[in-house]
């Protein structure tokens, strides 16, 4: 592939910040305390590392020995010119991520506009092939819209990004936060953060949780999709980012089947759950299953159109997708749509040549 030069719009790149290099983004008096009180993010819950290199790949830490993901050179050189990206977005590695933080709100903010400020400065404006995620802190949404209108229409934002934890984005209380990014052209980015959890409580084990996470994306499109985000919203679009695609099937027959029984129960909407998403939702490949090419066009063919996978590598974390071994050896069409096409065609800042 790599020969062929075939187009690649990677929708998953984690970017790593070190909370070192954001102080001078970052302003009173939450500087003093990271920088002086030993503050640290809170973290809810400790897993098992997949690797020696906790959830990175090995070869991807720098030579200088800083954390994977924090080395624009370095990712350059093993990620953008060796694969040969046409373009990438950044999707970070705050952990957990300002949305996800407990108490505290006005440090969430501050943290996602110091990161935004870094992101700009030391990512975009030094790689014409990178674009990036609006960072908020979802929790309070007059300051989520605030942060949008302050950097959602530099020209190298393309989505807002929230994660997929505890909080169900579908209800009207965080529709501010949609209506301002439809005003700026911006799609929403959906990423898992903290483990799916079921019957009330999390997984005991990290291969537990790697294995439900679909479970947690399937909750949040049902969310939104009847709480009536994409009719209220039309020019949105959802990203859900590193869940896998092979139940997206499963989910558009579910919705449509609970929408022909039990649709006086959401009047707001006026079209089946299965239109909405071909129109308005993509999901990125990684981590993609191992599948033959009859099984990959059998999945393309139950979801009744060939434009929602959008690929993905998910560098640097340990379970990258190639982008020479992920998927079957598809169709050249069909290869072009998944590893640029549907990307640009969703993404409406995204040059689309």
């Amino acid at each position: 592939m790599a020969k062929e030069r075939i187009r690649i719009v990677d929708t998953d790149i984690h970017e790593r910040v070190q909370y070192k290099d954001i102080l001078e983004y970052l302003d009173e008096p939450f500087k003093h305390y990271m920088a002086n009180c030993h503050w640290i993010q809170e973290k809810h819950m400790p897993y098992t590392q997949p690797t020696v290199a906790g959830v990175d790949r090995a070869d991807a830490i720098p030579p200088d020995g800083r954390p994977a993901g924090t080395d624009l050179a370095f990712m350059q050189k093993q990620l953008l010119d060796d694969v040969g990206h046409e373009y990438g977005i950044l999707t970070g590695a705050l952990d957990p991520s300002p949305s996800s933080m407990h108490g505290w709100y006005e440090m969430a903010t501050a943290l996602a506009t110091a990161y935004n400020d870094w992101q700009i400065a030391e990512w975009l404006e030094k790689d014409e092939r990178l674009y990036g995620s609006v960072h908020i802190a979802a929790q309070d949404p007059a300051a989520a819209v605030k942060e949008i209108e302050r950097v959602g229409s530099h020209p190298k934002m393309v989505q807002v990004l929230l994660p997929i934890d505890d909080i169900m984005w579908g209800d009207p209380y965080y529709h501010p936060i949609f209506e301002a990014a439809e005003k700026h052209h911006l799609m929403i980015g959906m990423h898992h953060n903290e483990p799916p959890v079921y019957y009330g409580k999390w997984p005991r084990y990290f291969i537990e949780w790697h294995t439900l996470i679909p479970t947690a994306h399937m909750k949040q499109i049902t969310n939104m999709m009847f709480n009536g985000v994409f009719d209220k919203f039309p020019n949105l679009g959802l990203m859900m980012i590193e869940g896998g695609f092979t139940w997206v099937p499963h989910l558009m027959w579910k919705m449509d089947q609970q929408f022909r029984d039990l649709r006086h129960e959401v009047p707001w909407l006026k079209r089946k759950p299965s239109d909405i998403f071909k129109q308005q939702i993509r999901i990125t490949t990684q981590p993609a299953e191992e599948l033959t090419k009859k099984e990959f066009m059998s999945l393309i063919e139950q979801m009744g159109t060939d434009e929602i996978l959008c690929f993905s590598t998910d560098y640097p974390h340990w379970d990258y997708d190639s982008p020479t071994r992920a998927l079957p050896n598809i169709d050249e069409e069909l290869k072009k749509k998944i590893f640029a096409e549907n990307a640009k065609a969703f993404y409406p800042k995204l040059p689309n040549s």
